[in-house]
């Protein structure tokens, strides 16, 4: 007789969730980061705030970007000015832009994850779909099966205002939905057009609001995971081995974001990096101590780019070497702070530079590795990756 425990077991894969393709996307329009503060004062009509616009010159300088990917253009910030001003009414015009532009960048990075792939897309069981920009029902999971033509019966998964530990957080899901359902092959795609979202006029009142303006940038990732790759037909590149979540100790109100009438307001707390680099290692041990691992320069990393001073601080507290956190720095400066989709794009940064250079895995020729997101709570996503070998 059958079993309900025989059924659970035939229900479940015998294989760790891996990641089989990797797509991203950008909009067209780049910037280059040393020309952004005068474009930004003056399509706000702030040149005469001087010395605000050589503060966010030197902002945006520390920044360590050396361009931006924006949906917003002059043409579309000078049909709209309420989006220019600090604190006007705006969020009929920006929410309608997003529950657009959101799934469709999302659909181009989807179907770059789809072809790498090389399956058919009706084999998509699952999709999960990460955003902070705008909100909509049915939302940008909804909309995206659409434009992508998925079977109406996937399983959606919606993560709406999860922002930068969102990349870690879908791979977690992810990992789960993966490994508990035998067969399945999830399509994970964050999206975010943080141009419409945050931007805002400058103002002496709210410096973070400049910061924001110099870090966030607008980007897509897709990522396909399953368990048990086809073999000779799927191509593994990363095996999820663990993800865990953590709220970091009195942390609370040093990241967060409140939606209003004129946007969504991103408050960053300047204790950010210390605090993350101070409760770092205590993550570290609690993923790597069952692999009897406490070299942290013996693993390959994958940290969320959210700013080269936590980035800085999280080398100095754990003796990183300088090239430990090269992929991450890398899409820093290609691309910005993307907020969900960056800790993918370093994903994807790192598996095509170990394969350019001849390496013998996808992690920079190293076995274990570990991936970090960052974000509000302060929340902090970890998930140990096992490395692939490359197939040359």
């Amino acid at each position: 007789m059958v079993t309900v425990e025989d059924i659970l077991r035939a229900q479940r894969a015998d294989g760790p969730a891996t990641v089989l393709a990797i797509g991203t996307a950008t909009p067209p329009n780049c910037v280059d980061q040393s020309e952004y503060p005068d474009f930004f004062f003056r399509i706000t009509n702030s040149q005469h705030k001087t010395e605000l616009k050589e503060k966010f010159k030197r902002m945006c300088e520390k920044s360590k970007i050396k361009k931006r990917y924006m949906h917003l253009t002059e043409d579309i910030l000078k049909e709209n000015p309420n989006l220019c001003a600090f604190m006007e009414p705006s969020l009929n015009v920006r929410q309608d832009t997003l529950v657009v532009e959101v799934p469709k960048l999302g659909k181009e990075a989807a179907q770059k994850a789809i072809k790498e792939w090389g399956q058919p897309k009706s084999k998509i069981t699952h999709l999960i779909f990460c955003t902070t920009s705008g909100v909509d029902m049915p939302g940008a999971d909804y909309q995206l099966t659409k434009l992508l033509g998925l079977c109406p019966s996937v399983k959606r998964f919606m993560m709406y205002q999860q922002a930068c530990a969102g990349g870690g957080m879908v791979l977690r899901m992810a990992k789960d939905l993966a490994e508990n359902n035998a067969g399945a092959r999830i399509l994970v795609v964050c999206s975010e057009i943080a141009s419409v979202v945050t931007f805002h006029g400058p103002s002496e009142s709210d410096l973070d609001i400049l910061l924001g303006q110099a870090l966030f940038t607008d980007g897509a990732a897709a990522v396909i995971v399953g368990s048990n790759p086809i073999v000779g037909v799927e191509q593994p590149l990363f095996q999820l081995v663990s993800a865990a979540q953590t709220i970091l100790p009195d942390s609370q109100g040093r990241i967060d974001g409140h939606l209003c009438e004129a946007g969504l307001i991103v408050n960053l707390g300047k204790d950010v990096p210390e605090l993350i680099s101070k409760n770092i290692e205590k993550s570290l041990k609690e993923a790597f101590d069952p692999l009897g691992i406490s070299d942290w320069n013996s693993i390959f990393w994958l940290a969320h780019p959210g700013g080269p001073a936590i980035l800085d601080q999280v080398e100095l507290k754990l003796a990183l070497k300088p090239e430990k956190l090269r992929s991450t720095r890398q899409v820093l400066s290609d691309y910005g702070n993307m907020s969900s989709p960056s800790v993918l794009f370093v994903l994807d940064e790192m598996r095509k530079s170990s394969a350019k250079e001849g390496l013998s895995s996808t992690g920079e020729g190293l076995e274990w590795g570990v991936l970090f997101g960052f974000g509000p709570g302060l929340t902090v996503e970890t998930v140990v990756l096992h490395s692939v070998p490359i197939n040359n």
